[in-house]
């Protein structure tokens, strides 16, 4: 695992790594959004990746979670910013994700913009 942008605290990585592991129990284009060692929100099944984002994101605010500071976890790789931006946008303050996308670099870019952080694992959960 590599630190892509910005710097980790120990309570992120730990929802890091816990969300990490939940994402790969999750169907393709799985998002885990989570926060105090608790998922509170799951995108799946979707055709797009920025899709999965936008219900992950509905589905805590649905439950009234707070997603200041939370965590998410991709199982496959951003094939652009859209989705990361997204989270990001609502409080998400670090994301995990394979990387290997042709515009990893605008990711990591929209990542900095936004004063989060991110990891690659270089390896993938993605299930059909």
């Amino acid at each position: 695992m590599t630190v892509v942008a910005g710097s980790l605290t120990e309570e992120q990585w730990g929802n890091l790594l816990f969300a990490w592991r939940v994402s790969k129990h999750i169907w393709s284009n799985a998002i885990v959004i989570a926060k105090d060692l608790q998922t509170i929100g799951i995108g799946a099944g979707q055709q797009s990746r920025v899709d999965a984002v936008r219900l992950a994101i509905e589905k805590a605010q649905t439950y009234d979670h707070d997603l200041e500071g939370s965590v998410l976890a991709s199982d496959a790789f951003f094939p652009f910013s859209d989705g990361p931006e997204q989270a990001l946008a609502r409080g998400v303050t670090a994301i995990i994700q394979p990387g290997g996308s042709k515009r990893d670099d605008e990711v990591i870019e929209a990542v900095e913009r936004a004063g989060a952080s991110m990891v690659f694992t270089g390896r993938r959960h993605f299930r059909h």
